[in-house]
């Protein structure tokens, strides 16, 4: 598989086989990622990585806080900006309703969306989470550096037939989630990402999300 094929292929997988991936596995993927672009060689980003009773614990967790708040816990660094602007908002609207399209769950069923929704604090049942962790002391640039290093996981992750998908969602239950993985006092958990071997009949991994033309997102001058 070349570079391309990895990046044309890869969707936010959300339906998982009940299938392990090994210790040595995960190891060989996080040292091979290690190689991910780091600004000034600064590699500030940490991982931590759940399977079995570790994960199942993240997930009972997350289920005992949520309900009694589904909203979480208050932060300085949500999800979205408020007041998405245009044609952003466009853009998340027009996934949410693509993927409900997929899982034949129509709008007016709002206790089916918002079942679906809580398969997120089951990592769609994969059979590995990766949290990523960043010290609250870096700057933008280091915040942008941790994404190179995740999108390289997520490619690597392509390479190897594995799926994977983002779930900034855990932003949420920053607090409880820092307490309970015990990170330093300047450390701070971003985001999920759930990782494993793609259920290829599951509709839900049948989306594609639409992306803008090149025209639409760049310039090209001098040429």
């Amino acid at each position: 598989m070349d570079v391309k094929q990895a990046v044309n292929q890869r969707i936010s997988t959300r339906a998982f086989l009940d299938k392990p991936i090994s210790e040595a596995e995960v190891r060989d993927w996080l040292e091979t990622a290690q190689r991910a672009p780091s600004g000034g060689n600064l590699q500030p980003w940490r991982t931590i990585v759940v399977t079995g009773d570790e994960k199942q614990a993240v997930i009972d967790l997350a289920q005992k806080k949520l309900a009694g708040n589904p909203r979480g816990e208050p932060t300085d660094r949500p999800i979205y900006p408020p007041d998405l602007w245009e044609p952003h908002e466009s853009r998340r609207r027009r996934v949410g309703e693509m993927m409900y399209e997929k899982l034949g769950i129509p709008r007016e069923d709002k206790a089916g969306r918002i079942q679906w929704f809580s398969r997120n604090f089951r990592f769609f049942d994969a059979p590995i989470a990766v949290f990523f962790v960043i010290d609250k002391r870096m700057g933008h640039g280091q915040w942008a550096h941790t994404g190179m290093y995740m999108q390289t996981l997520a490619l690597l992750a392509e390479e190897r037939g594995w799926g994977s998908c983002f779930q900034e969602c855990w932003g949420i239950l920053r607090d409880t989630l820092h307490d309970h993985f015990q990170l330093g006092e300047t450390e701070m958990l971003y985001c999920g990402m759930a990782v494993g071997w793609p259920d290829p009949d599951h509709p839900v991994n049948q989306l594609r999300a639409e992306r803008a033309s090149v025209d639409e997102i760049a310039e090209l001058k001098g040429f």
